[in-house]
């Protein structure tokens, strides 16, 4: 394959991929770009399907995420007192829509969309009869692993999804013994889980990793679990991403659960929605070997090729979003030879240092910030500016001027100026959330200083 020269601009991407489909990719909105191709077919009766070794169910390969529900207009918010911000009406809808579509799996916490998701959820799925789909959710006891506030979460859980069993379960993003030993070990909590496991309330137990190989293996040796929810996708299959607290590629803990028959459930195929609209170059890249595919749609065949994943989650806002993922399923094309090893040069124009993002994957776990900071936004922000090439750097860039004013003014029209990075205080506060191990209080500094450079620099 012909490897793209880095002096590869912007004129030679849209000319390459064509106007209209260039500023679709470049104007990506939400977690996953949106297209403005004709529409294509969105097949209802074409799924890929794994069976579950360890109990027979038949899953959809591509999984509902519950972290990104859409939320109600500023407006609507603006009268909201209290209680959910989410969109019932339109959650119903991505709901209906998957299940019509072959979706079966579907993923929550306790925590996502600030403790209202499985509320939200449950009111969704509970419109269809319950064999219709599976559920999973978490014991999220970050904030207090005390045995009585765990008891109340995993009993909440059961009350807000409406269910009397829980098809998957899962000890919720653990990385050291430490963390582990105060969440599950010192109040009993394991032990109740898999006691639950034994009466048939929990059909599944299992475990979401964000933590080091040590660690990985030190579960996968010591405990019985019958499946583990990794980080996964071709940027961090080969590569430990610097910025990550796993300090294990995906490969090696994908390739210690494969050995074991335990199936792999993906989370962050898309880093957060970053390789939905990756750097520039390694998008035109993927133009050339076929210009009609979605950068999204190769990442969830980088993960769905893989036979021991059991199912890929996506957090999907939009029904875009989703029909795009169950086209790209229904039925899955495993990559070749050929795309994968162009995958791999993706991946390495990704990571390049002079293309390196900020790690963020917008989980929303730093948030609140106490000083009002927009986190997610401000990642994404700068992110967008350096995938698209408006990333105002090099003074001595002909597009310096019109980089500059395009990163200046879509920050200041996606964020408030009172929620931007000069505001940061450095108060470590989002640090001790955040499952990536963003240095965030530096990054704001970093992201403030490049900032102001650009605002006296005229």
């Amino acid at each position: 394959m012909e490897e793209i020269s880095n002096s590869m601009d912007r004129r030679d991407f849209i000319k390459l991929v064509g106007a209209g489909a260039a500023l679709a990719a470049l104007s990506g909105c939400g977690t996953q770009e949106k297209s403005s191709a004709k529409q294509l077919e969105v097949p209802t009766d074409k799924m890929t399907y794994r069976i579950d070794p360890k109990n027979g169910n038949k899953v959809s390969l591509l999984g509902y995420g519950c972290m990104r529900w859409p939320r109600i207009s500023r407006a609507q918010k603006e009268s909201l007192t209290e209680g959910s911000d989410l969109d019932q009406e339109a959650v119903n809808k991505l709901v209906d829509y998957a299940i019509a579509h072959g979706v079966n799996f579907f993923d929550t916490s306790p925590r996502y969309c600030k403790g209202f998701s499985e509320s939200s959820t449950g009111i969704a799925l509970s419109r269809h009869p319950r064999d219709k789909y599976f559920i999973s959710t978490k014991m999220s006891n970050q904030g207090n692993p005390s045995r009585e506030e765990s008891l109340n979460i995993y009993k909440r859980s059961f009350e807000n999804l409406r269910v009397d069993y829980m098809d998957y379960y899962l000890v919720h993003n653990v990385g050291n013994h430490k963390n582990f030993k105060e969440r599950y070990i010192d109040n009993g909590i394991l032990d109740f889980m898999m006691k639950e496991r034994e009466a048939g309330r929990i059909r599944s137990l299992g475990w979401s990793f964000h933590g080091d190989g040590e660690f990985f293996d030190y579960l996968m040796s010591e405990y019985q679990w019958d499946f583990v929810l990794i980080q996964l996708n071709y940027l961090d299959w080969s590569n430990v991403v610097e910025s990550n607290r796993t300090s294990v590629s995906a490969r090696h803990q994908y390739e210690v659960l494969a050995e074991k028959n335990i199936p792999a459930m993906i989370m962050e195929p898309l880093l957060g929605g970053r390789l939905a609209m990756p750097h520039y170059k390694a998008r035109t890249m993927m133009a050339q070997t076929d210009p009609n595919a979605s950068a999204a749609s190769w990442a969830f065949r980088f993960a769905g090729s893989l036979p021991n994943v059991l199912t890929v989650l996506s957090g999907m806002t939009f029904v875009e979003h989703l029909q795009d993922n169950i086209r790209t399923y229904s039925p899955l094309a495993p990559l070749t030879e050929n795309e994968s090893a162009m995958l791999n040069q993706v991946a390495q124009i990704v990571l390049a240092p002079e293309n390196r993002n900020i790690n963020c994957t917008t989980c929303q776990y730093c948030m609140p910030c106490p000083y009002g900071l927009d986190i997610p936004e401000i990642f994404t922000h700068f992110n967008r500016s350096l995938n698209e090439g408006n990333f105002p750097d090099n003074k001595q860039d002909a597009d310096y001027r019109r980089a500059r004013r395009a990163f200046l003014v879509g920050q200041d029209r996606k964020i408030s100026p009172i929620r931007q990075a000069n505001r940061c205080t450095g108060c470590q506060i989002c640090r001790k959330n955040c499952p990536q191990n963003i240095n965030i209080p530096q990054e704001m500094q970093r992201i403030d200083k490049f900032t102001e450079t650009l605002k006296i620099d005229v």
